[in-house]
């Protein structure tokens, strides 16, 4: 009962910043916190695709070492791809797990367990949130169904802070047309504009 009363105020905080912040550095930042503190784990890490490379960028990590979040480029093809095309995926032992990447810097990093979830936005998968556990752990339903909530709406909010930035970029490219001070001056002498063909009347 308790944790699910923390987690009920972890999808309230995530949706208030999802209605106040269009800041999506912000919005990650206290979805790896408050996903942390919630199941009481090791940790949290929040991912994003790089459509060109094929790999998985950190965009934010809660509990976590630099140096491990520091050990090479994680490839959304080979660790725990299963999670991007299938769905939420719990590993139990990342000490015998061929879909882990990283096997090694993780026992060394205190890491037994991970549970992977997608991330989507606008229909599309933009991401991955990763769980991570000192002790090894079976995730139930109800914690991976919290999981899910909260990254989804983590990638509705990424979603809405581009749309917005985007919007915003756009407004101040107009104000910067519409200033006086950048634009030239639009007075037209008495036959501007008009045809070369046209016969100017005789004075």
């Amino acid at each position: 009962m308790k944790k699910q009363v923390i987690n009920y105020e972890t999808l309230l905080k995530v949706t208030n910043s999802i209605s106040h912040s269009h800041d999506p550095e912000e919005v990650v930042l206290l979805t790896a916190e408050s996903v942390t503190h919630a199941l009481n784990v090791k940790g949290c890490t929040v991912f994003l695709i790089n459509r060109r490379t094929d790999e998985l960028e950190i965009a934010a990590s809660y509990g976590l070492s630099k140096e491990y979040l520091n050990k090479g480029p994680v490839s959304a093809m080979h660790s725990i791809a299963e999670s991007l095309s299938e769905g939420p995926v719990a590993i139990g032992d990342v000490s015998d797990d061929p879909r882990i990447q990283y096997p090694e810097e993780a026992q060394k990093e205190g890491i037994a367990s991970i549970l992977a979830v997608p991330m989507t936005a606008g229909g599309r998968i933009i991401g991955a949130l990763r769980v991570y556990t000192a002790e090894p752990a079976e995730f139930d339903m109800d914690d991976v169904n919290f999981v899910q909530a909260v990254t989804n709406m983590t990638g509705m909010a990424i979603d809405m802070a581009r749309l917005y930035k985007g919007m915003k970029d756009s407004i101040e490219t107009l104000k910067t047309m519409r200033d006086p001070r950048t634009r030239k001056s639009k007075k037209r002498t008495p036959y501007e504009g008009v045809p070369r063909s046209f016969t100017r009347p005789q004075l």
